[in-house]
């Protein structure tokens, strides 16, 4: 059984909470998580959890001695080797902007940085902290002219495919970032180059590595665990 496997047999939060009742209602298909009971009670809990977000709202900073040592931070990726950049990569800018774009990580590098050291929480219940350096995503909504009625943002990678869809408000908030670089050096092929999604509003899964393609769209697009029955909004 591969490790992509292995983890989609892993429990959320949201099957716990949904298992008891899971067992007494024949409106429930773990194959059909979007519909039916369970569809149902994902819903309640998106909107649940996004009455919760504040925009304004930040993770707290965590101090240079919590860090995490070097090579305990874990890595994942769902191809059965590491991940490399194509040739020429680039990242492609779109959807409901006026102004798409494909950015060079130089051309991603120009525009103004963000760096900041909060701690990152798995589903599966363990936490690490890193030191992150990138773009915010917002700063690059305003580069391509992004439409504020959009009301998702979709990420896409060269993991295999791997891609997820987040709340516009989430994905602009302050601590969303395009990281290219982790602990004061440029990103490692492990953790995502030459470029992942990081936030501190969300859980790992929904963060994206080894982008290629971020989309401002008018409605939200699922992802590859979400699509399993994972938590949508998956907020912390």
């Amino acid at each position: 059984m591969s490790e992509f496997e292995t983890r989609s047999r892993l429990l959320t939060r949201r099957r716990v909470l949904l298992g008891a009742a899971a067992l007494t209602t024949s409106a429930c298909d773990s194959s059909r998580p979007r519909e039916g009971f369970l569809g149902v009670m994902e819903r309640f809990n998106q909107h649940a959890q996004a009455a919760l977000f504040h925009p304004g709202r930040l993770a707290p900073e965590e101090g240079v001695e919590q860090l995490t040592p070097p090579g305990d931070f874990p890595t994942y990726f769902i191809s059965d080797t590491v991940p490399v950049a194509p040739a020429g990569w680039r990242l492609e800018v779109g959807g409901s902007v006026s102004r798409p774009r494909a950015f060079t990580l130089e051309e991603l590098q120009q525009l103004p940085r963000t760096d900041y050291r909060i701690r990152h929480h798995c589903v599966e219940g363990w936490s690490a902290v890193a030191s992150w350096h990138g773009v915010r995503l917002s700063d690059l909504a305003r580069a391509v002219g992004a439409d504020p009625r959009a009301g998702f943002v979709e990420f896409r990678s060269f993991d295999s495919g791997y891609f997820s869809s987040w709340d516009a408000a989430s994905a602009l908030h302050p601590q969303t970032v395009l990281a290219y670089g982790m602990n004061g050096q440029p990103l490692a092929p492990g953790h995502g180059a030459p470029l992942r999604l990081y936030a501190g509003v969300k859980l790992g899964y929904k963060m994206v590595k080894y982008l290629t393609q971020v989309s401002f769209l008018p409605e939200a697009t699922g992802g590859t665990w979400e699509d399993r029955g994972y938590e949508w909004f998956a907020g912390v």
